[in-house]
This record gives C-alpha cells, sequence and structure tokens, in this order.
C-alpha cells in the first residue's frame, strides 16, 4: 500500500477546518456535538494589521547597486506587529478537552506572529504552541506536564487575551513558553500557588543542555481582580550563571467602567539583564468600545559587559501605547498610536538621520471563535 504523507500545511488546514465547521453548526447541533462528545472544545482566533510610522522609514533604501539594503523599515525592538504595510499575524486552533480528572490542550499556531512565538522550535513542533495534558490529583492539586505559555507578565501571546495589539518590551524579552511540570495548588477560595521544573527558557521541543530552571507563583484573586508574584531561576545554558526572574502581575475593577493594570519585573543573568514597570489603565466608554493605554519604562542593566538586551548597554527607554477596542460580536478593530523614546540615537528616520524616537501607527483585525 501506497504510505500518504501529510505535510505541516495540510495538518494545520485540517485543524483549521474542523474550528470553522465548529463555527458553521447550529446551536442545536452544538448541544449535539456536546453531548455525543462531552468536555472537548475547539477554539482559536486569526489576527492581521497595518502599521505605518509617521517619523521613520516605511521601507527599504538600497546602496547605489540597487541590490544591497542600507537601511530598512524601523520598529521597535519588541515581538510581534514590526512589519510594515498590511501584515498577517497569526492563525490559531486550541484543541482541548476538559474531564474531572484529566485533561489536554494542543494550541497550533500558524503565521509570522507564530512562528516567532515558537523561535527555538524545529521540524514539525514549530507549529506547537502549547502541547500539555494535566492531572487533578485532587479537588486543591493539579499536576500538568508538557509546553506552556509562561506564567511570567502581564501580557500573552495570544493577541485576543491582550489589550493592546503591539507587546510590550518586558513581555518581548521575558520567557514566552516553557516545558516541565508544574504543580498549581488551591491554599483557599482566593490564595493559590504554583511550583515548577523546567527546561531551560522557550527550549520547549527538549532540553539540550542537561540544566533546570525552576519557578513558583503566589497569587491572590478576588471578584474585583488579581495579584501574581513570579519567580524563575536556573541555568539556561552551560557556563552561564543562572537567569533569576522576579515579576509582579495584577490588574484591578475600580468601578464598571475603569480597570488599572501593573506589572513590573527584574531579570538578571551574569549580572546582564533588564527591569521595568508598566501602567495598563484601561476605560470602557460603551457597550462596544474601549480604550486603554500601556505606559512602560523599560532599563536594560549590563554592569560593564559589552552584551545588550535590547538597543544598547544600559540604554533606558519609555514606550506610550494608546489603543481603542471597538467590538463587533467575535471581531475586534484595534487602531493603535504608540511612541518609543531611548536614551541614545537607535531609530533612522525618513532622510537616514539617526533619532532617539520612533511613532507608529497600527490598525489590528483579531478575530476570536
Amino acid at each position: 500500500m501506497k504510505q500518504i504523507t501529510i505535510t505541516k500545511m495540510q495538518k494545520f488546514l485540517i485543524f483549521a477546518s474542523i474550528g470553522l465547521w465548529n463555527l458553521s453548526v447550529s446551536a442545536q447541533e452544538s448541544e449535539v456535538l456536546e453531548e455525543a462528545l462531552p468536555g472537548f472544545s475547539i477554539t482559536g482566533s486569526v489576527d492581521t494589521y497595518f502599521r505605518t510610522n509617521f517619523n521613520g522609514l516605511n521601507k527599504y533604501v538600497y546602496g547605489s547597486d540597487g541590490e544591497t539594503p542600507i537601511a530598512g523599515p524601523q520598529a521597535p525592538a519588541t515581538a510581534f506587529a514590526n512589519d510594515p504595510g498590511f501584515a498577517l499575524g497569526m492563525a490559531n486552533v486550541i484543541l482541548g478537552y476538559r474531564g474531572k480528572k484529566i485533561g489536554f490542550v494542543a494550541d497550533l499556531v500558524f503565521g509570522p506572529r507564530g512562528e516567532e512565538a515558537v523561535f527555538l522550535s524545529m521540524g514539525s513542533s514549530n507549529i506547537v504552541n502549547q502541547l500539555y495534558v494535566f492531572y487533578n490529583v485532587s479537588e486543591k492539586v493539579r499536576l500538568t506536564l508538557g509546553d506552556f505559555n509562561t506564567f511570567l507578565g502581564y501580557e500573552v501571546i495570544s493577541p485576543v487575551d491582550n489589550f493592546n495589539y503591539s507587546t510590550s518590551y518586558m513581555f518581548s524579552y521575558g520567557p514566552f513558553s516553557h516545558t516541565g511540570l508544574k504543580a498549581d495548588i488551591a491554599l483557599s477560595d482566593n490564595w493559590s500557588a504554583m511550583l515548577a521544573i523546567m527546561n531551560p527558557t522557550d527550549y520547549t521541543e527538549f532540553d539540550p543542555f542537561g540544566v533546570y530552571t525552576f519557578g513558583a507563583q503566589l497569587g491572590y484573586s478576588n471578584s474585583s481582580g488579581s495579584a501574581y508574584l513570579n519567580l524563575i531561576y536556573g541555568e539556561q545554558a552551560p557556563g552561564l550563571d543562572p537567569t533569576f526572574q522576579i515579576d509582579l502581575t495584577t490588574g484591578w475593577d475600580f468601578s464598571e467602567s475603569f480597570y488599572l493594570g501593573l506589572n513590573t519585573t527584574y531579570n538578571s543573568t551574569d549580572d546582564v539583564g533588564f527591569y521595568g514597570v508598566a501602567l495598563y489603565p484601561q476605560l470602557q466608554t460603551s457597550e462596544n468600545f474601549a480604550i486603554g493605554l500601556r505606559a512602560e519604562y523599560f532599563k536594560e542593566h549590563a554592569n560593564g559587559h559589552d552584551e545588550t538586551v535590547v538597543y544598547n548597554s544600559d540604554a533606558s527607554l519609555t514606550a506610550f501605547t494608546l489603543t481603542g477596542n471597538y467590538t463587533v460580536g467575535s471581531l475586534s478593530i484595534k487602531p493603535e498610536l504608540r511612541l518609543d523614546s531611548v536614551d541614545r540615537d537607535v531609530f533612522l528616520n525618513q532622510d537616514l538621520e539617526p533619532t532617539d524616537n520612533l511613532s507608529s501607527f497600527i490598525l489590528a483585525a483579531v478575530y476570536a471563535f
């Protein structure tokens, strides 16, 4: 019998087709599906955007030979949403099962945003954003084994769960994902804890170095909001001092229309790293529209080393991002203004002159199902 080979693209299209079919069924058919496959779910999203700079290059500039680029489109040194003109985000399909004791999540991504999120993955796993199984040992303890997105930070990979479309510096240079074993523990109705042992950060397929990172979290939540203190510590590669990062993420509803979030973090490896703080005030102005600001301060620390984290040794910066969020059903339209300012000339303006700031505009569309 001839062996049939299914490519990665075909696999993704199969999963995407299943997700789109799930969208098309009627409410009655959905009830039948839930009865036939209790606990199973198919969710996901697609996103795309337009981006332009007001005072920076939006295209490649070539030398006298017409072939060698001497400068390119300018963008903040953050993850995702940095391409000029009309650009793609990612398609995301999440297959899940949640039983009384056991369950799994298979989170598949495809597109530029997904590729950046799983940048250390190779082969067939370069579309895997998360892949884990869990076991409820009791009502208070859950064990999770596999690849899961990081528990540090305010922002996440999926644009569905972020108010702003572009991402912060703290998110971009903190962990994206981990592979390992973690235990989530409910200490009370309001307090929780988590302990984990994991591969080096973002090595999601396997551990190439034989070293491990430890993680911990202490959380508090109630009907008005939550606060989480997060920690990771461990070697990321042989010969390096252990990475230490401590992170506080919190957010609270001060009224039915006003929310305030905060994220602050400190990261260090061999005396090189960063620290920062960001505020996230958000105002719901109507049933369909909200507006929010991310005000971030970010500081590299190199302590005499030549290594750089983002722009240059010991650079400091501020970034203000104002985002609107207009929702129509499952579709979110997000116009966004962003201003990045650094304490040295790291950008090029449209005259190819160095400048210390960059102002930009994004219009994004995010559809969740």
